[in-house]
């Protein structure tokens, strides 16, 4: 199974519209985030690779639990299950400004379509280390559908 190309701009549209279909009291089918913070969870996916600063990388132990146990769940074409573990960073909490988040992952969406598949291959991943253009597809693509599908858009 192959994940539509996040690379693409037919693509990368389509999620687009799919985000402006939010709004700031749509209810989540599952999960306990709501629009506002599942809209910064995602963001945080582009955060790592173009606001890095944000976040501390992993390293040590942790470095090699995710790339041994969390990297082909997170890399491949397979959907995610509902309520999947969520790792610290992308536990959002707190009140977030919709509009703000919306137009945040937009733009991450918008830049990684721009940069396009070639700036993406070999790159190194804030926790996986290097990932191929298809896996960078995959886990930029397989996130944001998931939590729109979360959100019935």
């Amino acid at each position: 199974m192959s994940l539509p190309n996040i690379f693409d701009f037919s693509v990368v549209e389509k999620i687009c519209q799919r985000i402006t279909k939010l709004s700031p009291d749509k209810k989540p089918l599952w999960g306990t985030m709501h629009a506002a913070q599942m809209l910064a969870h995602c963001n945080v996916t582009y955060e790592y690779v173009f606001e890095p600063e944000k976040h501390k990388p992993a390293r040590g132990i942790r470095k090699l639990l995710l790339k041994f146990l969390v990297k082909k769940m997170v890399v491949s074409a397979k959907p995610y299950k509902h309520n999947s573990p969520t790792g610290p960073d992308f536990k959002i909490t707190t009140d977030k400004n919709f509009e703000e988040e919306q137009s945040r992952l937009i733009s991450f969406l918008h830049k990684v379509q721009v940069l396009g598949a070639d700036h993406f291959n070999g790159k190194e991943s804030h926790s996986f280390g290097r990932l191929s253009t298809t896996e960078w597809n995959n886990m930029f693509y397989k996130h944001v559908d998931h939590h729109l599908r979360q959100f019935g858009v």
